[in-house]
């Protein structure tokens, strides 16, 4: 799959910008709404964008490595494998999502959470979208990452960027579908750990 490297850095921005406003959003919830769970084995609203977090922890400072370190200069064009391909399909979000396993140290089930979970997740994503932004001046194809499952497997940064921002945008949905609205016109749906790299 080949894409014009400046319209998907634009489309990844556009999806970041949208998850961004969707937690500036979360944050107007009342803290029980945003704890509420369907069951013990649900996630609350928290808890799905707790799960992100950590990833952030891993793959920002990765990226802002790998990009820093690059010797790869830019290219107008970017070429997925069939590994970034797998990856991004399935973290993606889609209205009917397969309950998945998660790895249990990337599962903040019953976690004590509060409003800084947020906070810091809108500070994740300032920090994305300063990364796509410098990722303009190397090559996506050629500048690699490791994933947070195994130091051995490397992805294109193209589809490392694909990988965390539709992780992000799946789980922001679950969330938003899992808060307990007001009203009494109530939305529940449990946030649907996929397998995550």
């Amino acid at each position: 799959m080949a894409l014009a490297t400046e319209k998907l850095l634009q489309n990844l921005l556009e999806i970041t910008r949208e998850n961004l406003n969707s937690v500036e959003q979360l944050k107007k919830q009342p803290l029980d709404s945003l704890n509420w769970k369907q069951d013990s084995e649900s996630w609350s609203a928290l808890e799905c964008i707790e799960h992100l977090n950590w990833y952030g922890d891993f793959y920002i400072p990765e990226i802002t490595n790998k990009i820093k370190t690059s010797k790869y200069k830019h290219s107008e064009i970017f070429k997925s494998n069939w590994l970034g391909k797998y990856f991004s399909k399935s973290v993606s979000y889609n209205e009917d999502l397969n309950k998945m396993k998660t790895f249990k140290s990337m599962n903040p089930l019953n976690s004590k959470l509060d409003i800084q979970t947020l906070h810091k997740f809108i500070n994740q994503q300032h920090q994305i979208i300063e990364l796509l932004d410098k990722s303009k001046k190397v090559n996506l194809d050629k500048t690699k990452t490791a994933i947070s499952i195994s130091s051995l497997i490397k992805l294109r940064l193209g589809d490392t960027f694909r990988v965390v921002i539709y992780h992000n945008e799946r789980h922001i949905k679950q969330a938003e579908k899992t808060v307990k609205l007001p009203e009494g016109n109530n939305v529940h749906n449990q946030c649907y750990p996929p397998t995550s790299i």
